[in-house]
């Protein structure tokens, strides 16, 4: 499948980060996370650490990886552009500090790092680092053609399965079924159509379970009249997708339920018609939550409404009441607004969206009918 899709310009990634260097007041970045490790390199394993200057990219890590690193680096056109160093500790930590002896100020990922990670590499380097926030994580919120095309298939991939699976739940009339059944059941579905792993553990929660947003599916049976919140994604070549679509087996929702799942539906389709290219992170949830205000819920909806997708499941931006962050062309975000009522139950209903130049594209796209 990679061969189909648009390749991952990762030099362009390391060129990014380091214009914004002198921005951070630093001359290198010692990247301790290994998702941005990953980002920067595409090297995939446990234990990696890399130094990023002007004048080198050194990729340390040890003896386990001593093929996949290289093969890693070289499937992304570094091969050149990086250093790779295996070893034991010392090794890899005197590699380190050759790579950054003639930056004069060091950057560390403070978020990455405990207090005695980085107190140690400030006796190591021999001068105060410089703690950064952010530095690689805000160059992830703007995806490239390749990593959108990878999280489009992976959003396939989970719609495919879950029109697979959803019989299932319909037939619970006649053979019921767990919700951690139907989690296994779409999980595989998912893994047998190409997704390396699920993008988080998934959520099924029927009945008076809808009602807690992250509830682990459990041996309860889905009975008939149950609404059933369905919360997951697949991943595929690291990048991951993310969908929500609450049902109501066997029939449409009556009474207060129908109340719910009318004011979150009406709350999910005007943020996503609010996501564009300008507007403010802040805004999106300003939207969805001023619908569920209206109609007198506004308690009971008791979480952000969303949140960057890429590699992580949760990443820039934060699609919050206080998010400040402009949205633009490649930035990636969901749009998942919910209500829950103890004793009634939960909607929540969530889509994956890119930014365009224009507007927005969903990349999830199964049907939000209610009825299963």
């Amino acid at each position: 499948m990679s061969g189909s899709l648009a390749p991952l310009d990762v030099l362009r990634r390391q060129q990014r980060l380091l214009e914004a260097l002198p921005l951070a007041g630093v001359d290198g970045l010692l990247v301790t996370a290994l998702t941005n490790v990953r980002y920067l390199t595409g090297f995939t394993g446990s234990a990696g650490t890399l130094a990023i200057t002007p004048s080198s990219v050194t990729l340390t890590t040890d003896g386990r990886y001593r093929t996949q690193a290289a093969e890693q680096v070289a499937a992304v056109g570094l091969s050149e552009a990086v250093t790779i160093v295996i070893g034991g500790m010392d090794a890899q930590r005197e590699a380190l500090l050759a790579a950054l002896a003639d930056a004069p100020s060091v950057g560390l990922e403070a978020d990455h790092m405990t207090w005695a990670q980085a107190t140690a590499w400030e006796g190591r380097l021999g001068r105060a680092p410089v703690a950064t926030s952010g530095l690689v994580e805000e160059l992830r919120a703007v995806k490239d053609q390749g990593e959108i095309e990878r999280m489009r298939h992976a959003a396939a991939i989970a719609d495919a399965a879950l029109a697979e699976v959803l019989p299932l739940m319909a037939a619970t009339g006649t053979t019921p079924i767990s919700e951690s059944a139907f989690a296994l059941a779409l999980d595989s579905a998912m893994r047998q159509r190409g997704a390396e792993s699920v993008a988080f553990e998934t959520i099924v929660a029927a009945g008076e379970n809808s009602a807690k947003p992250h509830h682990h599916p459990s041996d309860r049976l889905i009975a008939v009249g149950d609404p059933v919140v369905v919360d997951f994604g697949a991943t595929f070549e690291g990048y991951r997708s993310d969908m929500t679509r609450t049902f109501c087996v066997g029939g449409q929702p009556v009474g207060a339920l129908r109340e719910i799942f009318d004011l979150v539906s009406a709350s999910q389709a005007a943020g996503v018609d609010a996501v564009r290219p300008g507007v403010t992170a802040g805004s999106i949830d300003d939207v969805c939550r001023g619908v569920i205000v209206d109609g007198g819920m506004g308690e009971r909806f008791e979480h952000s409404t969303g949140h960057g997708v890429g590699l992580d499941i949760h990443e820039l931006p934060w699609v919050a009441s206080q998010g400040t962050a402009i949205l633009e062309p490649g930035t990636v975000v969901t749009v998942e607004p919910g209500v829950y009522v103890a004793g009634v139950g939960g909607v929540r209903i969530e889509d994956t969206l890119v930014v365009t130049s224009s507007g927005a594209e969903p990349l999830t796209r199964f049907t939000k009918e209610v009825a299963a």
